[in-house]
């Protein structure tokens, strides 16, 4: 066991208030498991600067150069949370054993990773971290997210109901994790589908202890709607379904006018009229919109662009192949290096 690499990979994005705390924290939590023999020395915290445009590059660098534990990965730009984690998945996984997944803001107990540990050790590939309650979530955070797990369940997508993307990794699993090369990443739907031996560690979720929440809920909606559109057709199958019901519906409705007609009791009613127009033109744009939804992501993947590219690296490079200044710091210099992730 005590040789057991693992690399905590950790995407930031604009974490420059929180980020001092979660080094020192992460390498206390290091110290610890080397001690009781569950890791190698040679254990790493990757940082993933998803593009951030405060000091967060600058922190991570500078605890790196003093720091044995830390490394950094800076993207050329914001590519969003999911292609960050995977980017670091992708670089920690050819060096380490396991790899463990956690954000910057620590609100998931790292205490947990010594539990997906003694998991890793006893066989297990994936370790998923579930929190027990939901009572530091707001009531709307809490009934939306409830709503979403169900939701994606009964359209038949395998969720671990309350998980997020705090998580355990074999090397294995992460290079069968590669084989993925969908555009339209959804982590919390993809890794169950590996289908290797996985467990679950419960823990209660933390406060944030500065900085913001970085997933507002415009980013939480367009998240929850990608999963969904990631991994079901049901959505296509339900506007199918309305509207035969509509045409059904339609053809009822026809009969009984005809026949009211035909009876001498017809009525001038434009606003049934015009109610019925509004309905079926809504119906229409709503599933033109829908379709246009999957049309728009078939056409993401069929361009297959890179999901990321990588402006810095100093976890793969020990010898950089270029050497990058930044403004106003002299004599510091920066390994760069130009990579893609497809």
């Amino acid at each position: 066991m005590r040789g057991t690499v693992l690399t905590i990979v950790v995407p930031c994005y604009n974490e420059e208030e929180i980020l001092p705390e979660t080094i020192i924290r992460l390498h206390e939590l290091l110290d610890k498991l080397i001690d009781e023999a569950l890791i190698s020395d040679r254990s790493k915290i990757l940082f993933v600067d998803d593009g951030s445009k405060d000091r967060t590059w600058e922190i991570i660098y500078k605890e790196g150069l003093k720091n044995k534990y830390v490394k950094g990965l800076k993207l050329a730009r914001n590519v969003g949370h999911q292609n960050a984690l995977i980017a670091g998945l992708q670089a920690a996984g050819e060096l380490s054993d396991c790899v463990v997944s956690i954000d910057a803001d620590l609100q998931d107990d790292i205490q947990v990773i010594r539990k997906f540990m003694l998991r890793f050790h006893e066989g297990c590939e994936i370790v998923y971290g579930v929190r027990k309650s939901r009572e530091t979530d707001t009531f709307f955070k809490r009934s939306t997210a409830q709503g979403f797990y169900k939701l994606m369940r009964g359209l038949g997508v395998d969720l671990v109901y309350n998980h997020a993307d705090f998580r355990l990794m074999s090397q294995r699993a992460i290079k069968e994790l590669e084989r993925f090369k969908e555009v339209n990443l959804f982590l919390r739907g993809i890794v169950p589908l590996l289908g290797f031996r996985s467990d679950v560690v419960y823990y209660d979720r933390l406060e944030r202890k500065a900085g913001e929440t970085k997933y507002p809920l415009k980013k939480m909606l367009a998240f929850a709607f990608d999963g969904i559109t990631s991994f079901s057709i049901s959505p296509i199958r339900f506007v199918l379904v309305v509207g035969f019901v509509s045409f059904l519906m339609s053809l009822a409705f026809g009969s009984y006018f005809l026949m009211l007609k035909f009876l001498g009791a017809t009525q001038t009613g434009w606003t049934s009229l015009i109610t019925s127009i509004w309905l079926i033109g809504g119906l229409q744009l709503i599933a033109i919109g829908l379709i246009g939804e999957y049309v728009g992501k078939i056409y993401k993947e069929t361009k297959q662009r890179p999901k990321f590219v990588i402006d810095i690296d100093t976890f793969n490079l020990p010898i950089p192949k270029r050497q990058l200044q930044m403004p106003g710091e002299e004599g510091v210099v920066y390994p760069k290096v130009s990579e893609t992730g497809k």
